[in-house]
C-alpha cells in the first residue's frame, strides 16, 4: 500500500513524503538500489514501513541553518565536532534504517575520528537532529531510541525540542541541551529569525553573543 501523506493546513509545505507499508528489508534494499546514492530523496524504514521524504526550500533552510547553529556552538565552546550529515544509520538486525536531516559524534568524536562509521563496532552519533514540518507516520522517538542515539533534536518550523536517551530506552523531554547546557531555546529562534534577513550577520551576531556570555563568566 502507499499513501501520500499531506501536510497539515496550519504549517507551511516543507516536505513531500510518501509512506510504503508491509514492506521487506528486501524491498527496501532493493528500493536502495534502484535510487542510487546521488539522490535528494531521503529514506526510512522501520520494521516494514519506508518513509521517502522530499525536501522543499523551508525544510531546507531550516537544515543549513541549524547545522551551522551546531557547527557555531561546537566552535565557539571548545568542542570537538564530526558530521555525517544525511548518512545512512542502518540497523538489519533491528529491522530499522534512518538518514537523518544532520548527525554528529561530538562527545564520542575521539573514538571515530579519522575512521569509516560502523554502527556494528562503532558507537553510534552523540546528536540527531530532523526537520519535521509536515507529519510523518514513523515514530521518530522510538526509533532513534532503538538506535541508541544518547540526544535527538526536532524542529517543526516552529518549536524546537530536545530529547536526552534514558537508562530504559526512551526518551526524556528537556528545556536545554545536555550536549549545550549553557543555550537556551531562545538563541536557535532568534539566530533563525536573524537568518532570514542575513545569514551571515546572524553568525556574526551569535558568534558575538557566545564569545561575551564566555567573558562574563570568567570575570
Amino acid at each position: 500500500m502507499t499513501v501520500l501523506i499531506q501536510s497539515k493546513l496550519s504549517r507551511p509545505i516543507a516536505e513531500q513524503r510518501f509512506l510504503l507499508c508491509d514492506r521487506t528489508p528486501e524491498q527496501y534494499r532493493h528500493l536502495l538500489a534502484a535510487l542510487g546514492e546521488e539522490r535528494s530523496v531521503r529514506l526510512t524504514y522501520d520494521r516494514g514501513k519506508i518513509e521517502l521524504v522530499m525536501p522543499l526550500e523551508l525544510h531546507e533552510f531550516s537544515r543549513e541553518l541549524i547545522g551551522l547553529f551546531i557547527r557555531i556552538l561546537v566552535a565557539e565552546l571548545g568542542l570537538k565536532l564530526k558530521s555525517l550529515g544525511s548518512t545512512r544509520l542502518d540497523r538489519p538486525d533491528l529491522d530499522r534504517a534512518a538518514e537523518p536531516d544532520l548527525a554528529y559524534y561530538i562527545q564520542n568524536q575521539p573514538k571515530v575520528a579519522g575512521k569509516t562509521i560502523n554502527l556494528n563496532t562503532d558507537p553510534p552519533p552523540d546528536l540527531v537532529v530532523e526537520i519535521d514540518i509536515t507529519h510523518t507516520d514513523i515514530d521518530k522517538l522510538n526509533l532513534y531510541a532503538s538506535l541508541g542515539i544518547p540526544e535527538f533534536w526536532r524542529y517543526n518550523g516552529q518549536e524546537w525540542k530536545i530529547y536526552a536517551l534514558q537508562t530504559d530506552r526512551t526518551y526524556q523531554e528537556l528545556s536545554q541541551s545536555p550536549t549545550f547546557p549553557t543555550i537556551e531555546k531562545a538563541q536557535l529562534y532568534q539566530f533563525l529569525a536573524a537568518s532570514e534577513q542575513d545569514e551571515i550577520a546572524a553568525e556574526a551576531q551569535l558568534r558575538h553573543q557566545l564569545r561575551s556570555s564566555v567573558i562574563s563568566d570568567l570575570q
